[in-house]
């Protein structure tokens, strides 16, 4: 679930409503838990926000704090809880034990888990039923270490022999859910004290394995042995796709990478009982203070981040790209809870006291940042903070699709012979079911001229039609009753040639290419009003330059602060982005410099100007 990179499409907080909804919806997927339990994970006077991603997941978490629970088909259907959740709260889920290290390696690797690999206890396998959502723990230890939903009931299990898939894993430790939710909270070194992970490559596997090996035995050839699995290479995809395949060792790379993780389980310990509140204690800050943080954060951006050449800059932008930004980790800044209640009304007190000009734009309805005073003596005595960025080995999101829009568009046209103009790619020996661009196609008929001998000798830059050129260039093309030419100057050979072939085009990108067949479709802009005078955007046909419509709009929501949405073109095949607002010569802008589009394949309508 979370092994690939994705960046949120948004994030927002809940609504009263909506939390009383989220609370129902997990009382109701999860029996076990208590009200003093989901207070823990959901704290009642905590902001809980939502991240929605472009594959419909929805991570659901304290503003400032880790992420709780993360809804796979985002209607509430199929809801886990994080293994933060789980850390809290330990008995949330009945949980899987694990045989000990060579099984959990696989499990935090990213690999589902096997039946083989769990642990059976004196009394028989638990009850289950298919689809249930289970976690998965080492011995020694109540700390889950990943959450994933059965793949089939325990009655089915057993009349299976205990062999194939028992877990689908959606969440593990040390994925890219857990990785997000490090690099924008660090707890402190008091925050986990007890029950400390052990190393799970250290675990020796229980007494009651041996029934266990028994069924494993009775397996196909890829389950009859965990220990000797050390020869095949693991792969997760064909481990899901597989309900027969079993756990394998991976290869040295992936081995190393599993040591580590596996090491870095034995430093991880659980909160306690008190520690759950900690994570919001901290952020239960006074007007006063959440004042002076917030013009803490401004002079920080207004050092750091925000430059002249950036000015005007609308109050949402600096707000969302600029001041949150400049918080302190783990702290949660919200300006309906200092003494302005509201953003413009901020900008305009610091308006005032000279530190920046703003002004509200009456069009957009929205504070304009002008100008920033840095000669103000608030901005001259303020020492920003110098602020550590950690590099991270696994590029981002955002890195990725920079480095995809960096990459060199090249479009060319190119023609396949039709049945008009294949006796003549015959007759010089040319390949009749090859690509040709234009000037490769006007050499092929010059080479059958000069083959032919078919230049006047009185007028050499004329060419004398015989009956194959004359049909491969006219033929259907003249009105009946009309005579055909008998002769042609050389001039126009080559574009009636090419004229009368297949038209297609080849789009290249990086290392990706495309042919497409007919010509090269243009990419449409068109600007409308909607109502309540307001405009709006649309952007279609970018999926013929290689672009990604859902990459393209989020990375358009935050060059021009607005709204972006990606939905189906009504009537065509393909996709269309909805801008909000009339950003249509700054959008032809962005796909001419950033994406390489030429501008020739860009059309402008704007229905807003009459």
């Amino acid at each position: 679930m979370f092994k690939k990179a994705l960046e949120a499409k948004s994030h927002q907080r809940l609504s009263g409503a909506d939390r009383k909804k989220l609370r129902r919806t997990v009382k109701d997927k999860f029996p076990r838990v208590s009200d003093s339990d989901l207070d823990a994970l959901l704290p009642p006077k905590a902001e809980i926000t939502v991240a929605k991603f472009p594959n419909r997941v929805l991570v659901y978490g304290v503003e400032g704090g880790f992420p709780i629970f993360f809804d796979v088909d985002g209607r509430g259907s199929e809801i886990f809880p994080t293994v933060y959740a789980l850390w809290t709260v330990t008995n949330l889920l009945p949980a899987f034990m694990l045989k000990g290290g060579e099984v959990s390696r696989f499990v935090i690797g990213g690999a589902d888990l096997m039946f083989p690999g769990i642990s059976v206890p004196p009394e028989g396998l638990p009850s289950f039923g298919a689809g249930e959502p289970w976690a998965v723990k080492v011995p020694g230890n109540p700390a889950p270490i990943a959450v994933g939903s059965t793949t089939m009931s325990s009655t089915e299990a057993l009349k299976a022999g205990l062999r194939g898939k028992a877990l689908r894993i959606t969440h593990y430790y040390r994925d890219l859910l857990w990785e997000s939710a490090e690099d924008c909270y660090v707890p402190n070194a008091g925050f986990f004290e007890d029950a400390v992970f052990e190393d799970p490559a250290s675990l020796s596997p229980p007494q009651n394995s041996d029934s266990t090996e028994d069924a494993c035995e009775t397996s196909n050839d890829q389950e009859n042995n965990i220990k000797n699995s050390e020869e095949q290479a693991v792969d997760a995809d064909e481990l899901q796709a597989d309900s027969s395949a079993a756990l394998t060792t991976p290869n040295a790379d992936e081995n190393e990478t599993a040591n580590e993780i596996t090491a870095g389980v034995s430093e991880l310990k659980l909160p306690d009982s008190g520690s759950g509140n900690d994570l919001n204690e901290q952020h239960n800050l006074s007007t006063e203070e959440i004042d002076l943080l917030l013009d803490k954060c401004l002079l920080q951006a207004l050092h750091t981040t925000v430059k002249d050449k950036d000015l005007p800059l609308p109050g949402s932008t600096l707000w969302s790209n600029h001041v949150l930004p400049c918080r302190p980790s783990g702290v949660t800044l919200d300006i309906k809870k200092s003494s302005y209640k509201k953003l413009s009304k901020w900008l305009q007190a610091k308006s005032s006291s000279g530190l920046i000009s703003a002004k509200e734009d009456k069009y957009k309805k929205e504070v304009m940042l002008l100008s920033i005073n840095r000669s103000h003596a608030d901005y001259t005595s303020f020492k920003p903070e110098k602020r550590h960025v950690e590099k991270n080995d696994q590029p981002s999101v955002q890195s990725a699709k920079e480095t995809c829009s960096s990459k060199t568009l090249e479009v060319a046209e190119i023609y396949k012979p039709s049945v008009h103009v294949n006796p003549i790619f015959s007759s010089v020996g040319a390949d009749t079911g090859k690509l040709f661009s234009a000037s490769e196609a006007s050499e092929i008929v010059f080479k059958y001229i000069e083959k032919e001998n078919l230049v006047k000798p009185t007028n050499k830059s004329m060419v004398v039609l015989d009956v194959v050129l004359c049909d491969a260039l006219f033929k259907g093309a003249i009105k009946k009753g009309s005579t055909y030419p008998t002769e042609v100057h050389k001039k126009d050979i080559g574009p009636t040639f090419v004229s009368r072939m297949q038209p297609h085009h080849v789009v290249t990108r990086g290392n990706e290419s495309v042919v497409r067949k007919g010509a090269l479709k243009t990419i449409q802009l068109v600007t409308e009003r909607r109502q309540g005078n307001k405009k709006v955007t649309k952007l279609s046909g970018m999926e013929t330059f290689l672009i990604d419509a859902e990459a393209l709009a989020s990375e358009l929501q935050k060059k021009f602060a607005c709204s972006t949405t990606v939905g189906e073109l009504p009537g065509k095949k393909g996709q269309e982005v909805l801008v909000q607002g009339g950003v249509i010569d700054d959008l032809a802008k962005h796909l001419i410099e950033q994406y390489g589009v030429p501008k020739r394949y860009i059309e402008v309508l704007d229905k807003t100007k009459k």
